[in-house]
């Protein structure tokens, strides 16, 4: 059978040829072919003489990179970089708890204020708080609680009477770093409310102590202490009044006179004892009594009336303790018996001591007390704290009236022979 129409004729040396494969057929054409039949069919393909096959490129083979290609390459770099450090920043923001949200401006050099300077009241605390303790006393009626300072390098420390009154003679304090040491009360002067106990302890920081006497209204100060047992408190006011009378003392106790440094720093209970510092971090006062509006047996709180034993007074109670276990009483040998309740007030003298200090000075019984270096006299208690806020030794000047004169004298105060 010759080759069917739509397929090419045998070429030379193929199929159909001489030389070919004698099992070669026309397949397709065979009329006897099962159409069922799974057989394969081959058709050669036409081969064009003399032409080069296509060229062809393998897709995976590596190729020089175009410009184009070289741009993107930083660009997706950056753009990953981004991305990474975003998803970062906001996992640190979210487990921070800011969740992405950006809080306050730009970083600024902050104030002055806020740099703690040595003069700022914080470098001021900072300098004084190591040097302030908190002093506990145990007694029969459980643990007193106040504050003290550290007078000397070897142990002393200055402290209200009222906080180791009744106590058994033992006590412990408790330093700024929160470490402990035993003490013992060395001596106590219940009429100036001034104690002094010792540490076991050596190579202690004492403070600095300024002079009373220098202060003015208006100067800022701090009290340092343990309010309610609140150790390192530190509360700031002004002075707010000088040579305020005070007369202190609990019912059938000793009663105590000073002419106090009134301030209206924060002070409650437990300050008692704490130094009441300068601007320069210089100790001017021992804290020692409040004012407060309240009930009787209602614990009383600060309503910033607050009131120090000016540390001259203090110092000179504390060398006399430490020299000879007790301290002088400073007198003028005179007693008043109340205001006169007349124009320009003053005290009228009801008793006047023989050879004592005012009957030296001429003073005598019914004479009218105006003035003591130009503090008025309204109150008995104003001529008792007064003078004892003096040394013995000190000579003042004394303002009185006899009759319808004024008159002026000076009067060497002394020591009560107690």
């Amino acid at each position: 059978m010759g080759p069917s129409a739509g397929w090419p004729a045998p070429v030379a040396g193929g199929p159909g040829t001489a030389g070919a494969s004698p099992w070669w057929s026309d397949a397709l054409a065979d009329p006897w072919r099962d159409p069922a039949a799974p057989t394969a069919v081959v058709v050669p393909g036409v081969v064009a003489v003399g032409s080069e096959p296509e060229p062809v490129t393998d897709p995976d083979a590596p190729g020089r990179p175009t410009l184009r290609q070289l741009l993107l390459i930083p660009v997706i770099t950056a753009l990953l970089a981004g991305t990474l450090g975003g998803a970062l920043g906001y996992a640190f923001a979210v487990r921070g708890g800011a969740a992405g949200v950006v809080l306050g401006g730009a970083p600024a050099e902050p104030p002055a204020l806020a740099q703690r300077k040595p003069e700022s009241l914080a470098g001021v605390a900072e300098r004084v708080l190591p040097s302030v303790v908190t002093v506990r006393v145990s007694s029969l009626g459980g643990t007193s609680e106040g504050s003290g300072f550290v007078a000397t390098a070897d142990g002393h420390v200055i402290t209200n009477d009222h906080v180791v009154a009744g106590g058994s003679g033992k006590a412990s304090v408790v330093f700024n770093d929160g470490s402990t040491a035993p003490a013992t009360i060395v001596g106590q002067d219940p009429e100036s409310d001034i104690a002094v106990i010792k540490v076991s302890r050596s190579g202690l920081r004492p403070v600095e102590f300024g002079d009373s006497d220098a202060l003015a209204v208006g100067d800022p100060v701090l009290a340092i202490g343990s309010p309610l047992s609140l150790a390192n408190t530190v509360t700031a006011g002004i002075v707010s009044a000088l040579d305020r009378t005070m007369q202190a003392g609990e019912p059938g106790g000793p009663i105590r006179y000073y002419a106090a440094i009134q301030t209206d720093a924060a002070v409650n209970h437990g300050n008692s004892g704490g130094p009441l510092v300068d601007g320069a971090g210089r100790v001017v006062g021992v804290n020692s009594t409040i004012k407060s509006l309240v009930a009787e047996g209602q614990e009383a709180g600060n309503i910033g009336l607050a009131f120090a034993i000016p540390i001259n007074q203090a110092k000179r109670v504390t060398q006399d303790i430490i020299g000879t276990g007790k301290a002088r009483r400073t007198v003028i040998g005179a007693r008043a018996d109340g205001p006169t309740g007349v124009a320009g007030g003053g005290l009228r003298l009801a008793e006047v001591a023989p050879s004592g200090p005012a009957d030296s000075a001429g003073l005598k019984v019914g004479d009218v007390i105006l003035k003591i270096n130009g503090r008025p006299m309204t109150e008995p208690t104003d001529l008792t704290a007064l003078v004892r806020k003096f040394a013995p030794g000190s000579v003042v000047s004394v303002e009185f009236r006899r009759g319808s004169d004024r008159q002026n004298t000076s009067v060497t105060l002394a020591a009560d022979a107690k």
